[in-house]
């Protein structure tokens, strides 16, 4: 295998063992988020651009939980022309708020945001708006990165100074991971990995934390398997309350 591949991937698996670590934070986002599901209450995750690519990840997904519910906007998704138009939309001031004032988000929700540098406008809108809300905010963005970057938001506050829980996706500054020869940029990130894997620690201990406490978790059923339909439909009326993206 290529040099360059075999350091990425070994880089890849450095980081994710590097989880391991944040144990202690990873059980408090993931008890804070299983009792508020327990007592009823509902999960949201939102991400802008790649970043959002953890709100697909985590909702309506076969093997996850159905009560996640992504807060979209299509001005910050990949499927909007031109596509650096994303860049824009995510420094645009009050847009994170007012998704949220269209979304059914009320006091006692979660809200898991992912950005890596935690710096622009939307996620930091989104965060502060949950919280003036009532709703509790769990941050994944990069602490090394928000250790050299500064705030863009008009509160100059970055995500890792306002999130309630702030879990480190240990990417390094700039995402990008490995330097080649006769390249200014370093090319291959890692963060849509280290964040798809944070957020499925954290659906893992969900579920364990509600098996414990008594609660079947609703976890989602493949629709490419013959039966599953209908465990899918039973989950979606049970926890109707809870879901609102049907």
């Amino acid at each position: 295998m290529e040099q360059a591949v075999t350091t990425y991937l070994a880089l890849a698996r450095k980081k994710l063992a590097g989880l391991e670590q944040d144990s202690e934070r990873h059980e408090q986002a993931a008890r804070l988020m299983a009792e508020a599901a327990l007592a009823g209450q509902s999960l949201f995750v939102f991400g802008a651009s790649h970043a959002g690519i953890l709100a697909e990840e985590l909702s309506y997904r076969a093997g996850g939980l159905a009560i996640f519910n992504p807060l979209f906007s299509p001005t910050l998704m990949l499927n909007v022309r031109p596509l650096t138009l994303t860049s824009d939309m995510e420094n645009v001031a009050g847009l994170g708020a007012a998704l949220l004032a269209a979304s059914p988000l009320r006091a006692g929700d979660v809200v898991l945001v992912n950005s890596v540098s935690g710096r622009n406008a939307a996620p930091l809108d989104v965060a502060l708006e949950a919280k003036r809300r009532g709703a509790s905010v769990v941050a994944v963005t990069s602490l090394a990165t928000a250790a050299r970057v500064t705030p863009r938001h008009a509160s100059g506050k970055l995500l890792a100074q306002v999130a309630d829980i702030v879990l480190d996706n240990h990417c390094d500054y700039g995402d990008a991971a490995i330097a080649l020869p006769g390249l200014a940029q370093r090319v291959a990130p890692l963060s849509t990995l280290m964040a798809a894997a944070i957020g499925n620690c954290l659906v893992l201990r969900i579920c364990a934390i509600m098996q414990a406490s008594g609660r079947q978790p609703p976890v989602l059923a493949s629709a490419n398997i013959d039966g599953n339909r209908e465990i899918n439909q039973d989950i979606f009326y049970t926890y109707r309350d809870q879901i609102h993206y049907l």
